[in-house]
């Protein structure tokens, strides 16, 4: 588990075809002392396990179905990445909750200035944006940001000048593709209304189904 606060950059120094997936080298810019094999890692808000560590440098190991669904599918060497090590319960959690298993890739449609911030606007398939709210969180190649407009596909963010200079979003270009993990409680949420109770779970005398109804009566919706 994540929180979004990139820890700092790195740059893919070596990547190697391993089967179907990809081994990857990553020269990082944070210390990695507290880092051990085994660990996981986000890189560009992918979670990775590290398999190889030796002072600022780790390799990591990509599936077929990470490359399938990440911009790893394109990385170069040379390429900066964000980075973040996994959460530790001690820890404020400064962002949202991101597990590091990505949703899906967006495209920045349109950067611009508005004051002392850079308004990104990116492009996402409905079956992502249908999990964003206005004001609600995602997750943008591992960045934790808020939502400030959304519609049925696209939405945009507010980078303040620390997040552009700490994070790779403040170089991205037009036309570029980035990781999209959305807000995990929206998916769960659809995920219990849409679903039947199982038929070993019976309902008490009077009980009702949580379902789009019931919330909608109740004026959750």
């Amino acid at each position: 588990m994540f929180t979004g606060i990139i820890e700092g950059l790195g740059t893919i120094a070596e990547i190697r075809s391993s089967g179907r997936g990809k081994r990857l080298l990553i020269d990082a810019d944070l210390p990695l002392d507290q880092t051990k094999i085994g660990d996981s890692i986000a890189i560009n808000g992918v979670c990775v396990t590290v398999v190889i560590i030796a002072g600022k440098r780790f390799e990591v190991d990509i599936s077929p179905e990470t490359i399938a669904k990440t911009t790893f599918s394109t990385a170069k060497i040379g390429d900066r990445v964000n980075l973040e090590r996994a959460l530790r319960l001690s820890d404020r959690i400064d962002g949202h909750l991101v597990s590091g298993h990505v949703d899906g890739i967006g495209t920045i449609k349109n950067k611009k200035k508005a004051g002392n911030a850079i308004i990104v606007a990116i492009n996402v398939p409905e079956i992502l944006s249908r999990y964003m709210i206005t004001k609600g969180s995602v997750a943008v190649d591992g960045i934790s940001l808020t939502i400030n407009n959304r519609s049925r596909d696209c939405f945009d963010v507010s980078i303040i000048p620390h997040t552009a200079k700490l994070t790779t979003v403040g170089f991205k270009k037009v036309g570029d593709h980035v990781n999209i993990e959305t807000d995990m409680i929206g998916k769960y949420i659809e995920n219990f209304i849409a679903k039947k109770p199982a038929n070993n779970i019976k309902k008490e005398a009077g009980q009702k189904s949580v379902d789009m109804q019931f919330l909608t009566e109740t004026g959750f919706l």
